[in-house]
């Protein structure tokens, strides 16, 4: 499983708080609405390694923004 970003963590810092397949589904429902190409691009990338991991490997993720 390919760690997650600096920038990816951030992004899923916004989504805090709640489970996988609903972090998943939120992404999903923001990348319409999202008008930079390169945080489309980052969302993608976070959707396609939360989807490939399992609930389990995601409650290791340490989800703590960076400064």
């Amino acid at each position: 499983m390919d760690k997650f970003t600096v920038e990816e963590i951030n992004l899923m810092c916004v989504f805090e708080g709640q489970d996988r397949t609903g972090m998943i589904a939120d992404i999903k429902n923001v990348i319409p609405h999202i008008q930079d190409s390169d945080m489309v691009e980052l969302a993608g990338q976070v959707l396609g390694k939360l989807e490939a991991m399992s609930d389990a490997e995601f409650a290791e993720v340490a989800l703590e923004a960076a400064e």
